[in-house]
């Protein structure tokens, strides 16, 4: 009696991807699904990485900006802090006096002189000799005065005028300026006081006797 051999699996046999089209075609499209999926989130974060290192940057190079520079700062209100000085010195001079109003008091010292050589009388020699000199130092005294408001006057006034300043005037020019206006009108009112004898009159020549 003949019997058929059963037929054996052989187990150690697996389906390759060439053995099986229809299963390679699948694994292949799910894979090429992954990469398409992933691509755009690493395209996104990258993305984003650059724009937080862009806006980084932007704020850095704002805060330069912001960061005043010294040399700027130092530059800042110079000509006006000089000017407002100058005002000052010459509100001071004005009080005191200057070295060209004693060489125009003693030029009309010398001058009265000489007019009062050939004789004159006492009254006269007094106005030509010393009112004429004394009124001359107030005069010279007054301009300097003046010039002292005026240069005060302009250093308080100019940031009104012209193109607006970035920065405010420093609180140092304006002192001084207002420090020469005060000295410089002081000036003025004690010069004109000297020239109209208000504060000490001309000695007046007695009257000779007999």
């Amino acid at each position: 009696m003949n019997t058929t051999p059963s037929k054996t699996t052989d187990l150690s046999k697996t389906d390759t991807p060439a053995d099986d089209p229809a299963k390679s075609t699948a694994e292949t499209a799910v894979t090429e699904d992954t990469i398409a999926t992933a691509t755009p989130s690493e395209s996104t974060a990258a993305t984003e990485t650059e724009a937080a290192d862009d806006a980084e940057a932007f704020d850095e190079a704002e805060d330069d900006d912001l960061e005043p520079d010294p040399f700027t700062e130092a530059r800042h209100g110079v000509g006006a802090g000089a000017t407002a000085v100058v005002s000052a010195a010459l509100g001071i001079v004005a009080l005191t006096g200057a070295w060209s109003g004693r060489v125009a008091a003693e030029r009309e010292t010398l001058m009265g002189q000489i007019q009062t050589a050939g004789g004159s009388s006492a009254a006269q020699q007094i106005s030509e000799i010393y009112g004429d000199a004394w009124h001359t130092t107030a005069l010279v005294n007054g301009l300097f005065a003046v010039l002292a408001l005026l240069v005060g006057v302009f250093v308080l006034v100019r940031p009104a005028f012209g193109a607006p300043a970035t920065r405010p005037q420093p609180a140092w020019i304006r002192a001084v300026a207002l420090a020469g206006v005060a000295l410089g009108t002081l000036g003025v009112l004690i010069s004109v006081g000297m020239y109209f004898d208000l504060f000490l009159s001309l000695p007046v020549a007695g009257t000779p006797a007999g």
